[in-house]
């Protein structure tokens, strides 16, 4: 095929490819690759291999194996060292402590919060800190005090972030654990500050409208109370708390 190009031009195009770096030539013809179909070239096609197929395991309830769990606790160390085991609560990965109990395990009145706060993530026990002391005042006002009279808890061991609510996911996880904890540590009465200890034992909420009233829950009675830290906040409500523990009071009055 004749070229347009006279022999000292195309020699000067040869010499400026050799001057670029090309040595050899990759082909003895030219290729039209215009002409070419447009199509991508079969052995590529047979190289590629299928995706592999990725089987998904059966989704794990986490209510199911926490229900699981509590039944295997014989005591309350046991209890404890499930909790510690269960890996289905994120709060767990944010949490400094484990938050279990405080005073003394047969006490006739078990106390459940809500969640530990700040202060109780870092000691490892519940109400401490400024809630703490205002709830050992209210306790002293009618002759308890924590350990020997009553025994301390949370709906949730671990604190969430920014101390925000429990939602009902993790009420509901922590709720086998949380049974199994009352029926281990074998209170007379059981007195639910919050709403979330309300949800998690009563299946309600609304603190406002539950509190002051005897329920009957898990074989227990059952008084819903104002946590102290909404008394904290709302220093007015202390005469409804007032009202509540001396409630309290009179139903242990017969159990002395």
């Amino acid at each position: 095929m004749e070229s347009g190009l006279d022999y000292w031009s195309a020699k000067a195009l040869l010499d400026w490819q050799v001057e670029l770096g090309a040595t050899e030539a990759i082909c003895d013809a030219p290729v039209d690759r215009y002409a070419l179909a447009d199509r991508a070239p079969k052995a590529k096609e047979a190289q590629k291999a299928a995706p592999p197929v990725v089987v998904k395991p059966a989704d794990v309830d986490p209510v199911q194996v926490a229900q699981q769990m509590a039944r295997a606790a014989t005591g309350l160390p046991s209890l404890r060292e499930a909790l510690g085991a269960f890996e289905y609560c994120e709060l767990k990965k944010g949490a400094r402590n484990l938050v279990f109990s405080d005073g003394q395990a047969g006490a006739r009145v078990m106390i459940i919060g809500d969640a530990p706060g700040r202060d109780e993530d870092r000691e490892g026990r519940p109400f401490v800190g400024r809630t703490g002391v205002l709830l050992d005042k209210m306790l002293a006002a009618i002759g308890l005090s924590r350990g020997p009279d009553v025994y301390l808890t949370n709906v949730l061991p671990w604190r969430p972030p920014q101390n925000s609510g429990p939602l009902t996911a993790e009420i509901a996880m922590m709720r086998p654990f949380l049974q199994r904890h009352v029926e281990l540590a074998k209170p007379d009465v059981l007195v639910l500050m919050g709403n979330a200890s309300c949800e998690a034992v009563l299946g309600r909420r609304g603190i406002t409208r539950l509190r002051g009233k005897w329920e009957q829950a898990w074989g227990k009675p059952v008084m819903p109370m104002l946590h102290p830290d909404d008394l904290l906040r709302q220093p007015q409500q202390k005469r409804q708390a007032w009202a509540d523990l001396l409630e309290l009071k009179a139903k242990l009055s017969p159990l002395n």
